[in-house]
């Protein structure tokens, strides 16, 4: 079946996300620079959701921009990563909430966590139904940056309830990872492109 219907539904629930997102931060109820203060913890922790939003975002349409096909394993996959994805809001006002309690400092790295392990299996389930010489497949290899990203999520957890900054600052480690932009498939479909 053709994957259009996967990557609009799949816009439309980032957009949905995002959105929920930005309507949980509440305004302040003063008038002064001060009132703004408490909100620091809730702002930060929205930011650094929406740049993995934007991440998954990203890298979700340049997978899709490697296949022409999709079939019912990838769809369920797609929304195996779209169902931990929409929990994102919950976890982000958790811990904006309650800036560096142990609990929602642990749930939003098991949010990231799980979402990082779907994406991987979307990975795959695409990479065979492409087949193993697919540009996809040799784009992605062995997909280091992914198991680095889960390494990290498994280790921040429990660090959540010993030193929850750390544990927080791990997460954005992970982002400012995938922020350096990954050309791999860009390039791969552009060599195809030219070949042909």
């Amino acid at each position: 079946m053709s994957k259009g219907r996967m990557e609009a539904f799949s816009d439309g629930v980032f957009a949905v996300i995002i959105t929920i997102m930005v309507l949980e931060m509440k305004s302040p109820h003063g008038t002064s620079l001060q009132a703004l203060i408490p909100l620091i913890p809730v702002f930060s922790s929205y930011v650094l959701s929406f740049v993995y939003v934007g991440i998954y975002w990203t890298n979700h349409h340049h997978l899709l921009q490697a296949v022409q096909h999709v079939v019912g394993s990838v769809l369920w996959a797609n929304l195996h990563l779209l169902f931990w994805l929409s929990l994102t809001p919950f976890a982000t006002a958790w811990m904006g909430e309650n800036p560096l309690a142990p609990w929602p400092v642990a749930l939003y790295g098991a949010v990231l966590l799980f979402a990082s392990i779907a994406y991987f299996i979307l990975t795959k389930r695409l990479i065979a139904h492409q087949g193993a010489g697919s540009v996809l497949a040799k784009s992605i290899g062995g997909d280091r940056k992914g198991r680095v990203s889960m390494v990290v999520y498994i280790g921040a957890i429990p660090l959540a309830f010993l030193r929850p900054l750390l544990a927080c600052l791990c997460y954005a480690l992970v982002a400012v990872m995938w922020l350096i932009p990954d050309r791999r498939i860009e390039k791969a479909i552009g060599h195809n492109a030219g070949i042909q």
